[in-house]
């Protein structure tokens, strides 16, 4: 489905649901996505990733998420950072 997604041009956001154990397939998703495709979010506040969960999520912790969907990607997360934002002034282009 992620890949169909992508297909069709849409971005997919990854929140700090992404550090959770029992969420291979969400991981599985994150890993298969062109990079092109790529945004973070925290969903605050709710979503806290998996070191802070029962906490309220704050934005600062978008951090943990990059860091996650740069380990499922096999990539350094300064990269997995600059493309994402890249990702979200064209996602949001008019916005910012």
């Amino acid at each position: 489905m992620a890949r169909e997604a992508a297909d069709r041009g849409y971005f997919l956001s990854f929140a700090g649901n992404l550090t959770y154990p029992k969420n291979g397939q969400l991981r599985e998703a994150a890993a298969a996505v062109g990079s092109d495709r790529l945004l973070t979010e925290t969903d605050s506040p709710f979503l806290a990733p998996q070191k802070l969960r029962g906490r309220d999520n704050r934005p600062e912790n978008v951090h943990a998420v990059i860091a996650e969907l740069a380990e499922v990607r096999g990539e350094h997360s300064r990269d997995v950072r600059a493309r994402t934002s890249a990702n979200a002034v064209d996602a949001f282009r008019g916005l910012v």
